[in-house]
């Protein structure tokens, strides 16, 4: 009950021990197509250019940043925690200017302090931000950034990796041109697979661009060939057949449950958590109105030792929770709700031992 991976069910773990076949075996290519529909309905996006990359979450992340940006595009950056700070970090490789804004860490995105950037800087290309920080638990407001950035021109590129499948992602109703996201979290498969998603927007400037992608790996020109179903498949890397087979299951396992359902559990076992954790005494880092269901930060009380704390959960109750990251390590915890783990059986385990390890 961390930050993830997230508990990877039964189901999904049988369907990763199927045989091995060729990643341009006709079966294995239909289930491609299957996977890329499925991904669609969890984006919540009818955008064709969406697969999974044969990565985690960082290779996603790297697949928007080195097809979109290129030298000398100007890209206002969102940094209220951790994963900020790595999109800042890929525009500077990608020879990007960087825009910064910053908000504290635990809070949202300042939609205010983004019109104010976009007006400092009409010249700006991407707004990229991300939609739920896993380092605090903080959660902006998509759609509010992303008519910022289309009213200036520019295009939306997201972090949805914590919020896929467990809180509203709404890609096309936002109007968002670019989002990557993992299989370890909401999804609850393994990790190593992180979808994406792009608009014809988007597209249109990846065609566009003057300089080559300084990726060979994540270029989308060279790896569509292999994901686009368009006419033959061209080989470009052997896909993590086993793994794919995961993500797929856990797709159809979201479409059984439908997402609105999966949204609406998160969200009745966070207020169930929120209830169990208060009454510990234990007060959360982010305001309520801003908080993410799936990823619960609180601080830590004053005379608590954080890994001793933690350690004794492991140990003693086999239940893993997260620490703090950044300015905020051994300050706070920060406890998972996500995928198969957001169950009225796990919140309950997680406040016994809580209880019993803070009592000690």
């Amino acid at each position: 009950m961390g930050p993830g991976p997230s508990d990877v069910p039964r189901r999904i773990l049988d369907a990763m021990a199927r045989p091995t076949i060729g990643h341009l075996d006709p079966a294995f290519t239909d289930m491609m197509e299957q996977t890329k529909t499925l991904l669609r309905y969890a984006f919540q996006t009818g955008n064709k250019l969406t697969f999974p990359v044969s990565g985690p979450g960082s290779v996603g992340m790297e697949t928007c940043f080195v097809n979109l940006v290129e030298p000398g595009d100007k890209v206002i950056v969102c940094i209220n925690g951790v994963f900020g700070g790595r999109m800042l970090e890929n525009v500077k490789r990608c020879g990007g200017v960087p825009v910064v804004v910053e908000d504290a860490w635990g809070r949202a995105v300042d939609a205010a302090k983004v019109e104010a950037a976009f007006a400092a800087n009409p010249d700006t290309k991407i707004l990229a931000f991300v939609h739920a920080e896993t380092s605090t638990g903080a959660q902006s407001d998509a759609a509010a950034l992303a008519a910022i950035a289309r009213k200036h021109g520019a295009l939306t590129l997201m972090d949805c990796v914590t919020s896929l499948g467990g809180t509203p992602v709404l890609i096309d109703a936002w109007g968002i041109d670019a989002a990557y996201s993992g299989s370890q979290k909401c999804l609850s498969c393994t990790p190593g697979l992180s979808p994406v998603t792009f608009s014809e927007r988007a597209i249109e400037k990846v065609r566009a661009r003057k300089t080559p992608v300084q990726s060979w790996f994540m270029d989308l020109n060279l790896v569509l060939g292999y994901w686009s179903g368009e006419g033959k498949r061209t080989y470009h890397h052997t896909a993590p057949i086993n793994p794919l087979y995961g993500l797929h299951e856990a797709l159809v396992m979201l479409a059984e449950e439908g997402i609105e359902n999966a949204w609406a559990r998160h969200r009745t076992m966070h207020e169930q958590l929120k209830t169990g954790l208060e009454k510990l005494g234990l007060s959360f880092v982010v305001p309520e109105d801003e908080r993410l269901p799936q990823l619960n930060s609180v601080y830590l009380p004053a005379d608590v030792d954080d890994a001793a704390c933690r350690a004794r959960l492991l140990s003693e109750f086999n239940l893993e929770i997260g620490a703090g990251l950044g300015v905020l390590a051994g300050k706070i915890w920060r406890i998972g709700l996500m995928g198969a783990s957001a169950s009225q059986k796990n919140v309950d385990y997680c406040l016994k031992a809580l209880a019993a390890v803070l009592g000690k």
